[in-house]
């Protein structure tokens, strides 16, 4: 199959056919084989009803239907697990991603050799509310994971297979699908200018929950990119240099105490400032040890991602 698309939604049944026959017949106009793959994250209208009505006449669509909200990195996450199609894309039901972009996108993949590519939306319908917030989110995402990409949350974008069958996307962390996939190795990253078109049914699901989450979780995969097989290279390291402040601290006093006779050590604020720190760094230093104990003990310590092996079965 050449190409599978996957579309989370949530109480989206007003657009659901307008996409589904948009889809088709660029699909046709191509000569592509595909799939369409509807991910109901627990829809109280009547979305599930047209995804099988849709289903009924165009044997190209599945469904995939949660039981209450997971969110949309649960639906995405499902959803990739059951794609077949060389190419696989994410786009969402709201008509404000244009499938006309889907063919260029795919070139992209299996002509110029791309991983990944994600639309940017260069010219947005979206309210100052969703744009402000996102132009920092961008330029946070792209200090911290070294990926120059204008739109990390564009919703339209396009991956090899073996992309998404090798990474997990959990949380809010589908905003960061590039970072965890230049963690998994691959490292072949563009980026296409695509339409952005005005919402034409319903009303935004997202509230301001996501900002506060969305930036929370790109901390989090910072770390555990770097640090999750090695939390003692972080913890251990803070630890021991706070806690030789104040240890140098403590140093200082003592000599000042026995050699100048002048103070009290516990009278002055810098003694509580050094034996605040000694703790702080033993606490940090003793975090990075069971880390460590914790991840030598994990079931996929020695889980790698393998690209090709020659003459080993």
């Amino acid at each position: 199959m050449d190409i599978s698309v996957v579309i989370p939604l949530l109480n989206e049944d007003e657009s659901l056919p307008e996409l589904s026959a948009w889809i088709d017949q660029v699909m046709k106009a191509n000569s592509f084989t595909y799939e369409i793959i509807f991910v109901d994250d627990g829809s109280k209208d009547h979305s599930w009803k047209v995804i099988q009505e849709l289903k009924a006449v165009n044997p190209c669509v599945k469904g995939i239907k949660f039981r209450r909200n997971y969110g949309k990195a649960a639906a995405l996450n499902v959803g990739f697990l059951d794609a077949t199609g060389d190419v696989v894309f994410t786009m969402d039901a709201d008509l404000q991603d244009s499938p006309d972009e889907l063919p260029e996108m795919y070139r992209m993949i299996m002509e110029q050799g791309y991983d990944l590519v994600s639309g940017w939306k260069k010219k947005r319908h979206d309210p100052i509310s969703k744009t402000v917030p996102t132009k920092f989110y961008n330029w946070s995402a792209r200090r911290m994971s070294g990926i120059m990409l204008h739109d990390f949350n564009c919703g339209l974008k396009s991956y090899r297979n073996t992309v998404v069958k090798s990474i997990e996307v959990y949380g809010e962390m589908h905003r960061y699908i590039p970072f965890l996939a230049k963690w998994a190795g691959f490292s072949k990253i563009g980026e296409k200018v695509v339409h952005h078109q005005k919402r034409k049914f319903g009303r935004t699901k997202y509230g301001l929950d996501r900002f506060y989450k969305g930036y929370l979780d790109l901390l989090t995969i910072t770390f555990t990119s770097r640090f999750g097989k090695r939390p003692m290279h972080f913890f251990g390291l803070w630890g021991s240099l706070i806690f030789m402040a104040g240890l140098m601290i403590a140093g200082y006093l003592t000599y000042e105490k026995f050699f100048n006779l002048a103070f009290k050590m516990t009278e002055r604020p810098l003694f509580y400032f050094g034996l605040l720190a000694m703790v702080i760094g033993t606490q940090l230093f003793v975090a990075g040890f069971l880390g460590e104990l914790v991840s030598r003990s994990s079931s996929d310590r020695n889980s790698y991602l393998i690209e090709e092996k020659l003459g080993i079965q």
